[in-house]
């Protein structure tokens, strides 16, 4: 593999012009296909087959208008008062008209019709019924739906609740930030403006064309709202990191005297191997979430993955025929008048070498001891999908949900939908009452009443009304158990299903926790083989592996103490903690994953190729860490740096995801692969690279660290030697 990198990168090299004309008309047809086709995102997280989208379904066929989104608008009167006097009540009669004419809104109930009025009077809700689904709503409707807070007078206060359209969530200082952080420590990296502005750009380049394939998709098929920030956040990241490796090594070529077009091809050989390798794992890993089954959860992995992808792509193309635009302005300008000012000094990576391996075993102990504390909050995970209690405080859906909350019990904000259903009117009717009768039985239960039924009456809606919070795990139970106690009721062609948003969470949380043991064992069995061949190593990925175990969980633990159980919450703008959304773990195991094998082939390729070259397995630890530290100190810093620039967004999905990831690169980087994983390759000696003679013989032979672009005065490349 390295002959055919090498020959792309000394391609495009020579060929400069060609290659970058090539990119820029690709990301012309891209934006000009953004532009004309980009759809729109959705909202919605539902998951076909389970029985609350089962019934959902249904009633798209039964009760087409009970199908359609529907939202609550929350009034309250001013204090002292209740919506009882006259001018309240003609302000809630005045706001109920202003409801009904917002657009594709079919039906606005008065609050007084439909006795939503909380005890003491003062707060009441409006239902609203759309005739649409709510990722089929217009723009005029949302914008006119949200505007309704607008009507607050002295007399009344009105809050539209809920969110019933997604846009994609806007990018804002915060984010520019953390971009700005990274062109810092490039420049310190570099030393050079020229280098850390080319790094920065073709990075640049590679989540705008991946982005615009994005929008380009959102036409065709349903897009989660967060999946355009994910990808953005993941494709910057990795594509500086990856053209920061390779634009590293063809910096330190040239700063031995070698030639730009062969440092640039050679580099594009050996860094490029590693960086073909890295974003292939990544790219399993995120696309790996379509086994689960989910669409929301495949289409965020495919969209991140082909972003990944592109930046790979740009990497060993697009960054060549720039490195050949600049030739030796990559180096700062007293090494370009003489390369033997690059003569190197033995830095920190050198040092923090020797030092891991002289301690290797307290550091392995305390490591694997340190991580698997932090990880002790992890078993308290609690999932949910996203509701008014986690939006930002001040936002209309916060307020409204803390103000329901107040006034009827915070079970009324994620109310259960039965669904009777039968052949024939008298039955569904019958059927009806015994559902209340065993309904209002159970324990964690307000209130339970009829709510709607087909014109031929077969098919009726019950309103459940739970004690507990639309994410709270008594709700979850609540689900369990109504389903138990209501279905066995229905005999022969009768059917009794449980439905609406809360049910929804609660399948979908249930069955990504279901789907992902599946998806741990698709997704490492298949990175284990690709490491397998890249370093025909048996060792090496069983370590990578472990250390990914460590990793994964001491971000859990701190993730959950901070979001879920509020300790240092208020620091990133969490003033209510509450369940992890329910997708949040296997999206961060996926980005982690692939992240985490990023800097395990970064270091061993460098390791490897140490060692390969004659060197012994200890000092081979020792050159290759100290070679690669300060290039994977920049990246992981900088890749922690843009994930840290999306904590600060108000979005709380898009918050906690930066969080962890943010958390799990540092931990990755600095904990795991350059202390952990150095001392362990230390206490394995030769035995790292034991490789069975059987497996040896059977495996493709892969070339990254170059071994076949020899130059005359490299020693010969040692034998590996077979221990089966």
């Amino acid at each position: 593999m390295a002959n055919l990198l090498y020959r792309l990168g000394r391609f495009s090299y020579q060929r400069r012009r060609l290659v970058a004309a090539l990119w820029a008309l690709f990301l012309v047809v891209l934006g000009v296909g953004a532009l004309t086709l980009g759809g729109k995102t959705a909202n919605t997280f539902s998951i076909p087959g389970t029985e609350s989208q089962r019934a959902l379904d249904a009633l798209k066929q039964e009760l087409p208008a009970a199908s359609g989104a529907s939202a609550t608008v929350v009034v309250k009167a001013p204090d002292g008062k209740t919506l009882a006097d006259p001018t309240v009540k003609a302000a809630v009669g005045a706001t109920v008209a202003k409801v009904a004419k917002v657009p594709e809104v079919i039906a606005a109930i008065d609050p007084f019709t439909s006795k939503a009025i909380s005890p003491d009077g003062t707060t009441g809700l409006i239902s609203v019924q759309f005739d649409k689904p709510a990722d089929e709503l217009s723009h005029e409707s949302s914008d006119g739906y949200d505007g309704l807070s607008g009507l607050s007078s002295g007399d009344l206060k009105v809050v539209p609740g809920g969110q019933i359209k997604a846009g994609v969530p806007e990018i804002g200082a915060t984010e520019v930030l953390g971009v700005a952080v990274a062109a810092v420590v490039l420049v310190v990296t570099f030393g050079s403006l020229v280098a850390a502005g080319m790094t920065l750009v073709t990075a640049l380049l590679g989540v705008l064309a991946g982005m615009a394939g994005l929008f380009i998709v959102t036409a065709f098929t349903d897009v989660s709202s967060t999946a355009p920030i994910l990808a953005l956040m993941l494709g910057l990241a990795v594509g500086i990191d990856y053209s920061l490796f390779i634009s590293s090594r063809h910096r330190s070529q040239l700063g031995e005297g070698m030639e730009p077009e062969e440092s640039v091809a050679r580099a594009t050989a050996t860094a490029g191997s590693a960086v073909l390798f890295a974003g292939a794992t990544v790219v399993i890993a995120l696309a790996g979430l379509s086994v689960v089954g989910v669409p929301f959860l495949t289409a965020m992995g495919l969209a991140a993955a082909a972003t990944v992808l592109t930046a790979v792509l740009v990497a060993l193309t697009l960054l060549p025929a720039l490195l050949g635009f600049v030739g030796n302005r990559v180096l700062p300008r007293k090494l370009r008048k003489s390369p033997a000012a690059a003569t190197h000094t033995e830095g920190f990576g050198f040092r923090w070498g020797r030092l891991v391996t002289r301690l290797r075993v307290p550091i392995v102990a305390v490591g694997i001891i340190g991580l698997g504390l932090l990880a002790i909050p992890a078993k308290d995970m609690q999932l949910a999908l996203p509701d008014g209690a986690s939006a930002a405080a001040g936002s209309n859906q916060r307020v409204a949900y803390d103000l329901t909350a107040a006034a009827f019990g915070p079970g009324a904000n994620g109310p259960l939908v039965v669904v009777v259903k039968s052949n024939d009117a008298a039955t569904s009717n019958a059927l009806v009452q015994q559902v209340l009768g065993k309904t209002q039985g159970l324990p964690d239960v307000v209130a339970a009443q009829p709510a709607a039924a087909s014109q031929d009456g077969t098919t009726r809606l019950l309103q459940v009304i739970p004690k507990s919070g639309p994410a709270s795990e008594e709700t979850a139970d609540l689900v369990k158990n109504l389903r138990s106690a209501v279905q066995p009721l229905a005999k022969g062609d009768a059917s009794i299903s449980v439905t609406g948003n809360t049910a929804v969470g609660v399948d979908v949380s249930n069955k990504l926790s279901d789907a992902l043991p599946t998806y741990l064992f698709v997704v490492i069995g298949l990175s284990f083989l690709l490491l397998l061949l890249a370093f025909r190593s048996v060792l090496v990925p069983l370590k990578a592996t472990l250390g990914f175990v460590l990793t994964i969980g001491a971000t859990f633990g701190i993730t959950i103490a901070v979001f879920q159980e509020g300790h240092l919450a208020s620091l990133v703008g969490i003033d209510s903690p509450g369940p992890l959304v329910s997708f949040l773990p296997i999206i961060m195991m996926g980005i982690l994953f692939g992240l985490a094998m990023d800097y395990e082939v970064f270091i061993v390729s460098r390791v490897r190729e140490e060692f390969v070259h004659g060197r012994h397995a200890n000092d081979a630890t020792v050159q290759g860490l100290g070679h690669g530290a300060r290039v994977v100190t920049a990246a992981a810093l900088i890749m922690a740096s843009v994930f840290a620039g999306f904590i600060l967004v108000e979005d709380p999905i898009i918050k906690a995801i930066g969080f962890g990831l943010t958390i799990g690169v540092l931990i990755d980087a600095f904990v795991v692969r350059m202390t952990l994983v150095p001392a362990i390759l230390s206490l394995l000696g030769d035995r790292a690279w034991w490789f069975p003679k059987w497996l040896d013989r059977i495996t493709p032979r892969v070339d990254i660290e170059g071994e076949s672009l020899k130059v005359a005065d490299e020693p010969e490349p040692r034998q590996l030697a077979d221990v089966s």
